[in-house]
């Protein structure tokens, strides 16, 4: 029993260790212009739209932050903490995206039932996910890129943590202001 966890744990750090190497060579670097983007997606406060691209947020900036999967432990974490500080965000004319391969339905029930308080997008191809170093088959990398109103990457974390990372980023971001 005790080799099949440690066997376990060993392949579960090789894959997301090892692959996120990989990710770190292809995505975007800090003054490149963001790869644009045209997903659907959801936002339990603007119900009436269903596509997003990156010109919707043209003028503020974006965290994008791509994660594995809705309601698995760390991409609850990750989220959650960036809702508790949205209202923190958007003191610095901050919006938050977050991006998984799950669909339209999957996100709706995560940000009711977890209070999700931003928009989720839904790249179940990993098409966008690839365009930015994040896309591991069949999951995202969790990868988070700030963008700046001119729409160029500002700021990355490449394979983060997600336990306090939304404090991370918001603590950038108050720099770049």
């Amino acid at each position: 029993m005790r080799n099949l966890v440690v066997s376990i744990l060993i392949s579960f750090i090789f894959l997301f260790n090892c692959n996120s190497a990989i990710a770190f060579d292809f995505a975007p670097e800090v003054g490149d212009i963001a790869p644009n983007f045209q997903l659907e997606g959801f936002n339990k406060n603007i119900k009436s739209k269903n596509i997003w691209e990156l010109y919707d947020f043209r003028g503020k900036w974006l965290v994008m932050y791509f994660y594995p999967k809705d309601f698995t432990a760390g991409c609850t974490l990750e989220a959650k903490g960036f809702s508790e500080l949205k209202k923190d965000f958007s003191k610095y004319n901050a919006e938050i995206v977050g991006i998984s391969a799950d669909n339209q339905n999957s996100h709706e029930s995560f940000c009711s039932e977890k209070s999700i308080n931003y928009t989720l997008l839904s790249d179940p191809e990993g098409i966008i996910s690839d365009k930015y170093g994040s896309w591991i088959p069949p999951f995202s990398d969790r990868n988070t890129f700030l963008i700046s109103p001119e729409g160029e990457i500002s700021y990355r974390w490449i394979s983060v943590l997600p336990i306090n990372h939304a404090r991370e980023v918001l603590n950038v971001l108050k720099k770049k202001i």
